[in-house]
């Protein structure tokens, strides 16, 4: 009996060119540095974020990388691990992160697509969707910690608040 996990299906499509084929229909600059790795600047509400999607083969997974530019100072790394951890325990999908080799602060997710599932549009925009709200509501509570000095609790307590009414 052959297990379901050993058998090989064929992709139609590569998932790194369903997202070089969305980048170029919204017209994103973005550069493909192989087959499976695409890079693409996208504008958010407080930044522009370098967005990296990598196809993972053995996984069998989109994996998304979605950075902004926030080099956090020696003084406050250990108040942005807290940060990172508190707005974790909030997220249903994804989760922040930092690498520690380019010194970056970035939100991730991957996508599974195994037993040569194909991706669709709508699920490669909704990752990046995803990805890029959570880079702009979290992006000033980064800041805030940063360079206003605030913790965590604070910061989040900022630009968590929710407006009623109407003015």
């Amino acid at each position: 009996m052959t297990s379901l996990m050993e058998a090989d299906f064929e992709r139609h499509v590569h998932p790194v060119d369903m997202i070089e084929t969305i980048a170029a229909v919204n017209d994103w600059s973005f550069e493909r540095q192989d087959d499976n790795e695409i890079s693409i600047s996208v504008r958010g509400g407080w930044s522009d974020y370098h967005v990296s999607f990598s196809w993972m083969e053995d996984l069998e997974s989109l994996h998304i990388a979605s950075a902004f530019d926030l080099k956090v100072p020696d003084a406050r790394q250990a108040e942005i691990g807290k940060l990172i951890a508190t707005i974790n325990e909030q997220l249903w999908i994804g989760h922040f992160d930092r690498w520690r080799r380019e010194d970056v602060v970035l939100f991730r997710n991957s996508h599974l697509l195994t037993g040569g599932a194909e991706i669709s549009p709508q699920q490669c925009e909704a990752l990046l969707r995803s990805a890029t709200t959570a880079c702009d509501q979290y992006y000033q509570a980064f800041q805030f910690v940063v360079w206003a000095g605030r913790t965590a609790k604070d910061a989040l307590e900022q630009v968590l608040f929710e407006t009623v009414g109407e003015a």
